[in-house]
């Protein structure tokens, strides 16, 4: 009826799953872990500094958005003056249509971004002979390497209207030159879809990824059954690569606000400004040229608590709908 006792000590009961382990059962534990796996532990420890050195202690600094910041007096030191930025920021004429403007460029972005990689990776997939496909391979990855400055310098000369070959091609057609660089109306497009040409052949080697790791015995079946190529991608192909599509899907909406810079900036000019000007160029118009440092930062925090809901709004429709998610 009793439990035996050995040394006058009483047996010590049996902990229910259900239990807390005890605060010293889990430094032994993670002991245990680092005597182990000390290698991988020593690996993490480089990318964990960075995240923290680059991501988490900058975000002490989005205080500045909260003061009239003073470079004199420094962050800590600069006089409180509470929503006063984002009240100016709210109130500003040109607000509207900067919030306007990312969001259109960002949604068509994702729209344009999103299923092209997805169809190339498909198509790679499907390619037999083994030297076209690493041609197409090579050809649509080798422009993800170019920087952004030189693309932007290949679109605009390709786009002069005095010795662009586009310009050159709507004058055999009888269209006449265009400088499309300063209408507003193409400005988008010329974005998106240098975006797309530079991209998609890098986006498309996660999906070929993803497609090498689908069991070839699913193909085999659906060949038995009757199935044509076709077929095979619609219910072997586009199931296997679903949850790594959801996840780009979910992080490519969660950037929609973080939209690159630099190329919006290098192919802004005063012709296309109405569509060209986007939250990232007013920070830094505002912060760097102007020096208004505390409108900058509240601008630039704005921006990231828009990030963070659509990212959070993404993730949780996606696990309502497919079931994956970045986190459960």
């Amino acid at each position: 009826m009793f439990p035996e006792v050995d040394s006058g000590r009483p047996v010590r009961p049996a902990r229910h799953p259900g239990m807390p382990v005890p605060r010293r059962s889990r430094w032994s534990q993670a002991q245990r872990a680092w005597r182990a796996h000390w290698q991988l532990y020593l690996l993490v420890i480089v990318p964990l500094a960075y995240f923290v050195i680059f991501k988490y202690i900058p975000m002490a600094f989005n205080v500045i958005a909260f003061k009239d910041y003073s470079p004199v007096l420094g962050p800590w030191d600069s006089p409180w003056v509470g929503l006063r930025n984002f009240e100016q920021l709210f109130n500003n004429p040109v607000f509207g249509s900067l919030l306007k403007n990312t969001f259109i460029l960002a949604f068509y972005l994702v729209l344009a971004s999103f299923p092209i990689p997805i169809l190339l990776a498909i198509g790679l997939n499907e390619i037999s002979n083994g030297w076209f496909k690493r041609t197409v391979q090579m050809v649509t990855y080798a422009p993800y390497f170019i920087s952004t400055v030189v693309v932007v310098s290949m679109t605009i000369l390709l786009l002069s209207p005095q010795v662009g070959l586009v310009s050159k091609g709507l004058g055999q057609v009888g269209a006449g030159p265009m400088n499309l660089l300063a209408e507003p109306d193409f400005f988008r497009h010329i974005y998106v879809w240098t975006d797309v040409w530079q991209t998609a052949g890098y986006s498309a080697v996660i999906y070929l990824a993803a497609l090498a790791g689908i069991d070839p015995a699913l193909h085999e079946a659906a060949k038995i059954d009757g199935a044509g190529r076709l077929q095979r991608i619609w219910n072997v192909d586009l199931p296997g690569i679903m949850p790594t599509a959801v996840i780009m899907l979910i992080l490519g909406v969660g950037n929609m606000m973080a939209i690159g810079f630099e190329k919006a900036y290098l192919l802004q000019n005063n012709l296309n400004l109405a569509q060209s000007e986007i939250i990232p160029t007013y920070v830094y118009k505002t912060g760097l040229v102007n020096a208004d440092f505390s409108m900058a930062t509240a601008v630039g925090l704005f921006n990231s608590v828009i990030n963070l809901c659509l990212l959070l709004a993404v993730n949780f429709a996606a696990k309502r709908v497919t079931g994956n998610g970045l986190w459960r």
